[in-house]
């Protein structure tokens, strides 16, 4: 840094040993007590400079920019206006020194000279006498590439045109401010635009330096979270193959191109649209060149699409026209030789007075309010009042800043102060737009701060697409209940897809995703929200499930009543023979079998969803055991017998039947305790067949209770066996017969609910379950207990000894035979 520094100062002293024209002008300097520094980019060097040795730049062997030249003069004016006024500064006078920085890196010998004393830069010394600020520079890379040089004694450098968001870093620019938005505003506005007008595939043009660059990071920054997608993005600069670039923007179907650049920059690439035959783009204009007065009336710029910009509001401000006159009359009374313009020979007599005044007004009023502002800084340093300043205080560049920082004055009905950033934090932007007229229109505008208004009249707007606003997207939105589907880099571009059944699309929270309805929704193929699901099961109150439970409180009657008929024919062959005890324990499990029907109302619980099951598996696997014996017993008697005597004492001496049946009783039992301990049955909601609706159900684990079912299937077809064998047995012997009829009835029965089980699901189903248990226990009541009910009541003459002693002998005799 010592180095650096102490080049810095041999500069200084070789610049200052530079021979220089001794007359100067009085438009480039006038003296003061104060002194004010001015950076004006009068000139442009378009292209990049390539020089052997360090040298001065000849500013004026290059293009002069009018509209600086007239921002020149309006700081010469505000100097005068405030020297003159009697309120501000009373009996201060101000100067200023005028410099034209026209080039980026090489317009050092100007800011050099304004920060020597006697001819020398001390950086450890004092600051230049009477320096107390310093107006430019205009653009964001000359402004960078000076303002080290005046933060090292805080000198205040107030810019009227440098918008970069960089500089509003104050650990690296302290002392800078200024009075025009920074590029972070006019970003805002145009993302706010492009959402206002929906266009969503765009391309960023812009300038290749520190300006252009930093609105691209801020543009990119800003889209991040919208719709809106960058298609193409190109730095411009002197070799940029213009032609090339609106050829790739056409092939990328974009329509809206944000030109992020400087004015000159802008009309070559405008020339260039001409020439290429560019038409059907909105072209967005910042504030460097939406005001330009040149462009809009270029030949065949109406043919190249819509021009819409961000502008500051254009102030006149009261008797610069008188200054301009003025000071160009006296111009013209001088002799030409003896005028030093930016530092050089150059005559400017070919520019009217009507040049100057009708140039592009574009940070004119930035200018005015930028010597204001120091001017009022400078006032509150002296402690000005009742018509005099203190002249008593010695002023160094830092006091004047920090008044700067504090200054709240109000300018043409614009309140001018700067936030801790040292940014403007004031007014507003227009939003303008080029009609075919070749004029600037305003059309809208946006305020900077709350509450952060945008207003655009589009009606008035004259669009290329005869009076329709233009459309700019990479893909055309989804038809309503349909997905994105990404294609490519871009969110913009994309394939459309339908939602599916049982989801649904949310394009306001995430128009890429299908969101799952709940169990408890449903909805239709491509649909925006979820409908709620009507929730059915079989009711108490169902007609159905009435005539069920009534039907098995007439069952449970019935098996009262043949209970107390056997009971009271306990003795006669009748009873004996359909099983003599075992018929009460048959009729007291098909009793509490019955007790499963009730469970299959009413809304699911997990008891109910149990106990639909387990009393009938456990209590009919006790009535069947009971029919598996009756049945051995009775085929044993007439068959086995005498075939087998041993095992038939076996059996009457350990009581064979009982212990079958306890020892069945035991093992479905234990069986459906394994399989409920492992997987019960518990309360399901059935969504899959019915999309608008939920069927409450109960979840059965098939493995878990397929061992108990098993269980009983076995005892089904023992059963079926043993009462098959005995069909021919004599006709009071029947019960073979009617166990066999029952049997098959059951088995019948259940392949029928399953058969209906595989082929409907609905409420109703549980409904046909109730049925088919309840046709299962009737089957065994109705055709092996009622008949033998009414050959008691009714055939009492069949129900003797001698009756069925007369059947044995006859079958006794066919058998013989």
């Amino acid at each position: 840094m010592v180095h650096i520094l102490g080049f810095l100062s041999l500069l200084g002293s070789v610049l200052n040993a530079v021979p220089r024209n001794t007359v100067l002008s009085s438009e480039f300097q006038l003296d003061g007590d104060y002194l004010l520094g001015g950076l004006f980019d009068i000139h442009h060097v378009s292209s990049p400079l390539h020089l052997d040795r360090p040298e001065a730049i000849d500013c004026t062997s290059h293009s002069l920019i009018l509209s600086s030249y007239q921002r020149f003069q309006l700081m010469r004016f505000a100097v005068e206006e405030i020297n003159n006024s009697t309120s501000l500064l009373p009996n201060i006078s101000l100067g200023y020194i005028l410099f034209d920085q026209c080039s980026d890196g090489h317009s050092f010998p100007s800011i050099l000279n304004l920060i020597s004393v006697n001819g020398l830069i001390d950086p450890w010394g004092e600051p230049p006498k009477n320096l107390i600020g310093v107006i430019g520079s205009y653009t964001s890379s000359k402004t960078m590439s000076v303002a080290p040089l005046l933060m090292m004694d805080l000198i205040p450098m107030v810019s009227y045109g440098a918008a970069s968001s960089e500089l509003s870093q104050k650990k690296t620019y302290p002392s800078f401010l200024r009075t025009l938005p920074s590029n972070k505003n006019v970003i805002e506005i145009i993302v706010k635009i492009l959402k206002y007008f929906k266009w969503h595939w765009v391309s960023f043009l812009h300038d290749n330096n520190s300006y252009g660059t930093d609105g691209r990071e801020l543009f990119i920054r800003n889209i991040q979270d919208t719709e809106i997608c960058l298609a193409y993005i190109k730095a411009l600069d002197h070799q940029t193959d213009y032609p090339g670039i609106l050829r790739q923007i056409d092939a990328l179907r974009v329509h809206v191109i944000i030109v992020f650049a400087s004015d000159w920059r802008v009309e070559v690439l405008f020339e260039s649209a001409i020439q290429q035959n560019v038409t059907n783009k909105v072209w967005l204009a910042t504030n460097t060149w939406s005001l330009n007065r040149k462009l809009p009336k270029t030949k065949g710029i109406r043919n190249i699409g819509t021009v819409l910009g961000v502008a500051a509001p254009a102030t006149t401000i009261p008797g610069f026209s008188d200054f301009v006159h003025s000071a160009k009359a006296a111009a013209l009374s001088e002799n030409a030789e003896q005028e030093t313009f930016c530092n050089q020979v150059f005559n400017c007599t070919g520019l009217s007075a009507a040049d100057i005044i009708d140039a592009d007004p574009s940070f004119s009023f930035p200018v005015y309010a930028a010597v204001h502002a120091i001017a009022h800084a400078l006032h509150n340093t002296l402690q000005c009042g009742a018509g005099r300043c203190k002249d008593n205080i010695t002023v160094y560049p830092n006091m004047v800043l920090a008044e700067l920082k504090k200054i709240n004055f109000t300018l043409f009905n614009q309140t001018i102060h700067f936030d801790e950033n040292g940014d403007h934090n004031y007014g507003f932007y227009l939003i303008v737009f080029w009609n075919r007229n070749g004029d600037v229109q305003e059309v809208g505008y946006y305020e900077f701060y709350p509450p952060f208004h945008l207003v655009i009249n589009s009606t008035d707007i004259q669009w290329h697409t005869n009076g329709k606003v233009p459309t700019s997207v990479c893909s055309q939105e989804c038809p309503v209940g349909y997905k994105k589907k990404p294609e490519g880099i871009h969110r913009c571009c994309f394939n459309c897809e339908i939602c599916p059944n049982e989801t649904f699309i949310n394009v306001t929270e995430d128009p890429y995703t299908c969101v799952s309805c709940t169990d408890a929704e449903w909805s239709a193929e491509g649909s925006t929200s979820c409908n709620l699901r009507v929730v059915e099961f079989v009711p108490f109150t169902d007609p159905g499930a009435v005539v069920i439970m009534v039907a098995a409180l007439v069952l449970v009657g019935l098996n009262l009543a043949v209970s107390v008929l056997f009971a009271i024919n306990f003795n006669t062959p009748v009873v004996r023979s359909a099983g003599g005890p075992l018929c009460f324990l048959i009729l007291i499990c098909l009793t509490l079998s019955s007790l499963s029907v009730y469970f299959y109302f009413g809304q699911p619980t997990s008891v109910s969803c149990v106990l639909r099951l387990l009393p009938f598996l456990l209590f009919h696997t006790v009535c069947l055991a009971c029919f598996v014996v009756r049945s051995f017993q009775i085929v044993c008697i007439f068959k086995i017998a005498a075939k087998l005597p041993k095992l038939y004492s076996w059996w009457m001496k350990y009581h064979g039947q009982c212990l079958f049946i306890a020892v069945s009783f035991a093992i479905q039992a234990l069986l459906l305790l394994i399989g409920y301990s492992s997987d019960p049955p518990k309360p399901f909601n059935e969504t899959f067949w019915y999309r608008d609706k939920i069927v409450l159900g109960c979840d059965i684990n098939l493995k878990a209770s397929s061992t108990s079912v098993i269980f009983l299937l076995s005892l089904c077809l023992l059963c079926f066996i043993f009462s098959y064998m005995g069909k021919d047995l004599p006709k009071n012997y029947n019960e073979a017969k009617s166990i066999t009829f029952c049997l098959l009835l059951f088995i019948l029965t259940w392949i029928a609910f399953a058969t209906v089980y595989l082929l409907y699901n609905g409420t109703n189903i549980q409904t046909l379950n109730a049925l088919a248990v309840l046709s299962s226990l009737y089957s065994f009541l109705m055709w092996y207990f009622i008949p033998k009910c009414l050959i008691i009541i009714f055939q009492p003459q069949r129900n003797t000894q001698q009756y069925f002693q007369g059947l044995i002998q006859s079958y006794t005799k066919t058998i013989s035979q």
